[in-house]
């Protein structure tokens, strides 16, 4: 299958190599010093099972490509510009989603629909990815624990039933680790809480995510992890915290080695998702009249933080 990843960074990167060893023919678009690295020399995967593979990228998405499935990978700030871009440049085809955050899916159709794509909906699929992968430099990722991707069981997936089956089944071809599951948004919102825990901790002190085992990022995490905990359950879903705190602990210790996804953005000058996640968590705290002081006391610190290392000379 011919499969185009938009906003290929340490994640897509990964996913397109895992699919391209699986038989597909991909091209990923990213930025462009990975796209040229990764034409040179091919994309250097590090790791337990290092190697190189070859495949196709491109830092614009090719006028008339060959694309059967979009896969977007951007990170949830650039969402609604890279599906504008996609929908003036391809026309509408099964197309998954794997941004963190809340409210995905009706940004995605909204800025889809605005690009010229007619109806969104029979074409997109939102996933849960939980795959880790740390960029390390220009044509080169790290893969650094165990995940897997979520999707919705077909019948829960409306229009876009046709489409979830179809990602099941590349996914699944390319031996990439996925479940379809019932009652997805329970999966998005358990997803949403436990990187409002990891995420913002580990920006905020350095470190990987098997540090949050340890005292004091522990407590700390455990402090967010309940606050989100509260507005999930405002909003209907029945979490206990005894099932969330098993998750946090049984991620952090499958993906002990990664450095998240909001540390590595710190770390190379980049916006961050606090906004998209933490941020997204307070509107609907806010909505419902609850407070959360650990949560927007971090959410300020990582501004504060990403906000001085996009001010940092970067390398070249």
């Amino acid at each position: 299958m011919r499969v185009l990843i938009l906003g290929a960074g340490a994640v897509g990167s990964l996913l397109g190599a895992l699919l391209q060893e699986g038989g597909n023919s991909v091209v990923l678009v990213g930025r462009a010093d990975h796209v040229a690295a990764v034409n040179a020399q091919g994309l250097r995967v590090a790791g337990a099972r290092a190697r190189v593979v070859r495949l196709e990228a491109t830092a614009d998405i090719p006028p008339g490509a060959e694309a059967d499935v979009v896969i977007v990978t951007t990170k949830t700030f650039g969402l609604a510009a890279a599906a504008t871009a996609l929908a003036r440049a391809l026309s509408p085809r099964p197309t998954l989603l794997l941004q963190n955050g809340l409210g995905i899916l009706p940004a995605a159709r909204n800025a889809l629909a605005a690009g010229g794509w007619p109806d969104p909906a029979p074409y997109l699929v939102r996933g849960v990815n939980s795959i880790p992968a740390t960029w390390t430099g220009p044509g080169e990722v790290r893969e650094t624990g165990l995940g897997e991707i979520l999707l919705p069981v077909p019948s829960e997936a409306g229009p876009a039933a046709g489409a979830a089956r179809l990602f099941r089944m590349l996914l699944d071809g390319a031996r990439v680790p996925v479940e379809a599951v019932p009652e997805f948004e329970r999966e998005v919102w358990r997803k949403a809480l436990l990187n409002a825990a990891v995420n913002p901790v580990t920006a905020v002190r350095g470190v990987t995510n098997g540090e949050l085992l340890n005292e004091p990022a522990r407590t700390e995490a455990l402090q967010l992890l309940g606050e989100a905990l509260a507005v999930a359950r405002a909003a209907g879903f029945g979490f206990t915290s005894e099932e969330v705190t098993r998750d946090l602990e049984r991620i952090v210790r499958a993906t002990a080695a990664n450095r998240s996804s909001m540390l590595q953005d710190i770390d190379r000058g980049r916006p961050t998702e606090i906004d998209a996640i933490s941020g997204e968590i307070l509107r609907e705290a806010e909505r419902r009249g609850l407070e959360l002081p650990a949560t927007r006391a971090i959410v300020a610190e990582v501004t504060a933080r990403a906000s001085r290392a996009a001010s940092r000379p970067q390398p070249s």
